[in-house]
C-alpha cells in the first residue's frame, strides 16, 4: 500500500478512514477529526516509557486525548508529576501531580474530565522546565513526521514553552501501527518527534529535538486568538512591544479554517 502522501490532510483521512474501516479505533467514536484513540493505546504508553529520556523523567508534558490517557496514567504511576494543557489551551497548563492523587485514583485522575478535582493550576511563570513530552498525532513517518488534527495545538503549546525560554526538549508520540505511514510534508512550525511509540514496538527516530520552532510570531496573532487562548494574551502582556520573528517562529492566526487547511 502506498502511504506517501503529499498533503497533511490526504495522511488524516487515510489514517482515519483506516482506523475505522478495520476497527481499530476506541472510543471516542468516530476517530475522524479528532486525535483518534486506537485499541492497543495501554501497550503503547507502555512501550514508550521503556525509551529514555520519559522512562526516568521526572516532570512530563503530555496532551489531553484519550490515547494518550494511559501515557498519562502509567506516568503517575512511577512516580512523574504530569503537566496537560486544557483543551484548546482555553485555560492555560495545569499540574497533575501524583504526591497529591491517591495510588487508587489514579486512573479517574488521569481522565480530563476529572481535572477539576485532581488537577491543579499551574501560572506560566510557574512552569517548570520539562524533561519530555509527549504529543498526539494522527498520522507519523518512521523518522519523526508528524500531522495532528489540524488545529495546531500541541505545536503551540511547544512553542509557549520556548517563548518563556525553556530549553527544547524531546517530543514523543502513541500511535496505532496503522497511523505509522510512508511520508507526509512537514512546515517550519511543525514539532519533530524524537520517538515514537506503537502498541508492538517503540523506536528512537533520529530526529535533533533543537530543530523545532523557537517561539511565535506575534504579528500573526489576531485579536480572536488572543482571546480564545488566554495564555498567548498573558505572553503578550508580559513582552515588549517589539517582538523577534522569522524563520522558524510559530504561526497561529485564530480562523479555524486557516488552521485545518495549513
Amino acid at each position: 500500500m502506498n502511504t506517501a502522501f503529499t498533503d497533511k490532510q490526504s495522511a488524516r483521512e487515510h489514517v482515519w478512514e483506516r482506523l475505522d474501516q478495520e476497527k481499530l479505533a476506541a472510543y471516542p467514536f468516530p476517530p475522524k477529526g479528532r486525535i483518534p484513540n486506537f485499541k492497543g493505546a495501554k501497550d503503547a504508553a507502555r512501550n514508550l516509557l521503556t525509551l529514555e529520556p520519559w522512562a526516568s523523567a521526572k516532570r512530563i508534558k503530555v496532551n489531553p486525548d484519550s490515547p494518550q490517557r494511559f501515557v498519562r496514567v502509567e506516568a503517575l504511576r512511577r512516580g512523574m508529576q504530569v503537566y496537560v494543557a486544557t483543551p484548546k489551551l482555553a485555560g492555560g497548563f495545569m499540574l497533575l501531580d501524583p504526591g497529591r492523587i491517591p495510588i487508587d485514583a489514579i486512573y479517574k485522575a488521569s481522565a480530563r474530565a476529572n481535572w477539576p478535582q485532581f488537577a491543579v493550576p499551574i501560572a506560566l511563570d510557574d512552569l517548570p522546565h520539562m524533561d519530555a513530552i509527549v504529543a498526539g498525532s494522527v498520522a507519523v513517518t518512521m523518522d519523526g513526521r508528524r500531522a495532528g488534527k489540524g488545529a495546531g495545538y500541541s505545536d503551540l503549546e511547544f512553542a509557549i514553552l520556548c517563548e518563556l525560554g525553556h530549553p527544547p526538549c524531546p517530543v514523543a508520540t502513541t500511535v496505532h501501527d496503522v497511523q505509522v505511514i510512508d511520508s507526509l510534508p512537514t512546515e517550519a512550525i511543525d514539532q519533530c518527534l524524537a520517538a515514537i511509540a506503537t502498541p508492538t514496538k517503540a523506536w528512537l527516530t533520529g530526529a535533533d529535538p533543537a530543530d523545532v520552532p523557537t517561539g511565535i510570531d506575534w504579528a500573526l496573532i489576531d485579536t480572536a486568538a488572543l482571546k480564545a487562548m488566554p495564555p498567548l494574551q498573558d505572553i503578550k502582556n508580559a513582552t515588549t512591544d517589539s517582538l523577534p520573528s522569522g524563520p522558524g517562529s510559530a504561526i497561529y492566526p485564530a480562523s479555524k479554517r486557516v488552521w485545518r487547511n495549513r
